[in-house]
């Protein structure tokens, strides 16, 4: 028999028939190797995943300051999306979203804490890069973050084809840094800049109306639009895109691909709810309908 007819006799068999002549084949002690125990032991000795199960919790370093991200809630709670990301991880692992113990970090620790051991992994709005990749195993992207146009119901120009119709009049607040002249005149090529040393400082400008708009984190202007609907607006328009990863030990392809997996299934398939909730909490938006019959982006 060819092996074309061979391939076409299976799948003639359905779902049914196919499983059942393939466990009649292999026996019925060789059906012991689909539990979970025996998933387990095939995991290297020194893989982390192996670790972490043994110790039934897993650690992640992450930060507490910055919303919607990481931050601590009234009752001094950590919450934000990198901390659902970390408990989606937790119930894959233990099908307990709780355990998981977190370890809060300057962002300067994040690869320090990774390479020696201290956090299992990093869920930091860690922009993935090639030089940090040289150093660290990044997981596949959980958030697309960009720039964004913040403007207020206060302001004269409000949305993004105002600002541009404005020109050169138009005043932006910006983080201080040496590319952020650049980076406004990527998006508002005539504005003038206003650079400040705090993202606080940033906001605040645009508050007191010292500024017509302020130039921030996509993820911050639909935070701030979702708290606060009658003090902030969202322009309509983002630009220059950064990929948000967690970041782990390299060398560990079991630890690796395990994560990956379970962040696709949270993110594209059958165990969204920990991802949805958060997005729509945090940045107050419907992740797109994922349609069956195509792969995830």
């Amino acid at each position: 028999m060819s092996a074309f007819q061979d391939r076409r006799d299976v799948l003639k068999l359905g779902g049914v028939g196919l499983a059942a002549g393939v466990m009649s084949s292999i026996g019925a002690g060789a059906t012991s190797l689909l539990t979970p125990e025996h998933a387990y032991a095939q995991a290297q000795p020194s893989s982390l995943l192996r670790t972490v199960l043994d110790r039934k919790k897993l650690i992640v370093g992450t930060g507490s300051t910055n919303a919607p991200w990481h931050f601590e809630d009234e009752k001094g709670q950590l919450t934000g999306m990198d901390i659902a990301m970390a408990r989606i991880l937790a119930r894959g692992l233990f099908d307990d979203p709780n355990k998981v113990e977190f370890v809060k970090q300057d962002p300067a620790a994040r690869i320090p804490n990774i390479t020696t051991g201290k956090v299992d992994i990093v869920i930091q709005f860690m922009t993935i890069s090639p030089a940090r990749a040289q150093l660290v195993a990044f997981s596949r992207p959980y958030y697309v973050e960009g720039a964004a146009l913040l403007t207020s119901p206060k302001s004269k120009y409000k949305t993004f084809k105002q600002l541009m119709a404005t020109g050169k009049s138009v005043k932006a607040s910006v983080l201080q840094n040496v590319d952020a002249d650049k980076l406004v005149h990527q998006g508002l090529p005539q504005a003038q800049v206003m650079q400040l040393d705090t993202q606080a400082n940033v906001i605040q400008a645009l508050d007191s109306g010292r500024v017509d708009v302020a130039v921030v984190d996509l993820s911050t202007v639909r935070w701030l639009v979702k708290r606060s609907p009658n003090a902030y607006i969202d322009a309509g328009y983002s630009y220059f895109p950064m990929l948000y990863g967690a970041a782990m030990r390299q060398g560990d392809l079991d630890w690796l691909t395990w994560v990956n997996t379970t962040f696709n299934v949270a993110m594209f398939g059958h165990q969204t709810d920990i991802y949805d909730q958060a997005f729509e909490e945090f940045f107050g938006q419907k992740p797109p309908f994922r349609k069956p019959g195509f792969p995830p982006i």
